[in-house]
C-alpha cells in the first residue's frame, strides 16, 4: 500500500474515534514528507493534534518506515474548504471571492451546497436626496466560490 493511501486509512480510523475532529488536507512528498491538516466543529488545540501525531506515528513506526510527520491544525487565516468549516463560522464576518468579485460580510446560513452572507450598504434614496442604509443577503453555492476566509478583528 503506498505511503499516503496507508497513512489516510489510518486518519480515517482515528477520526472516526473523534468525531469532532476532521480533515482538511493530506500530502505526501517525495521523500516521505507527511503533513496532515485538521479541523474541529469546536477548534482544535495542541491535544488534538498530539493525539493524531502520535497514532499515525506509532503504527508507521511499527512498519518500520522513515519519514517525517507534521499535524497542523487549520490556521485562523486559512481559507475554509469544506461545509462542515463553514458551519463553525455562522456570525462572523467573511470574505467570499467567486468569478464576481469579492463579497465581504457576515455569514448567516450555511448547508452542505451554500452559504449565505448578508451586509449593509448606503445606497441612494429611490426619491429624493441623500442615501439610506439597505441590508444585503447573497446566496453562494460551494462549488463557485474560489476562497473563503474569516475576516479577522483586531
Amino acid at each position: 500500500m503506498e505511503l499516503k493511501e496507508r497513512v489516510f486509512s489510518l486518519l480515517q480510523e482515528i477520526l472516526e474515534e473523534h468525531e469532532t475532529l476532521f480533515l482538511i488536507d493530506l500530502s505526501v512528498t517525495p521523500d516521505q514528507r507527511i503533513k496532515i491538516v485538521i479541523d474541529g466543529d469546536s477548534g482544535v488545540n495542541l491535544k488534538d493534534c498530539v493525539l493524531v501525531s502520535r497514532s499515525i506515528e506509532q503504527t508507521l513506526s511499527e512498519d518500520d518506515l522513515d519519514f517525517a510527520l507534521e499535524v497542523t491544525s487549520a490556521g485562523a487565516t486559512t481559507p475554509l474548504v469544506l461545509a462542515r468549516q463553514y458551519a463553525k463560522h455562522i456570525g462572523r464576518k467573511l470574505e467570499v471571492r467567486t468569478e464576481e468579485g469579492k463579497f465581504e460580510g457576515t455569514l448567516t446560513h450555511c448547508d452542505e451546497n451554500q452559504i449565505t452572507v448578508e451586509w449593509k450598504s448606503r445606497e441612494p434614496k429611490l426619491v429624493g436626496k441623500g442615501k439610506v442604509t439597505v441590508l444585503n443577503k447573497r446566496d453562494f453555492l460551494l462549488k463557485d466560490i474560489e476562497e473563503a476566509k474569516v475576516k479577522l478583528k483586531f
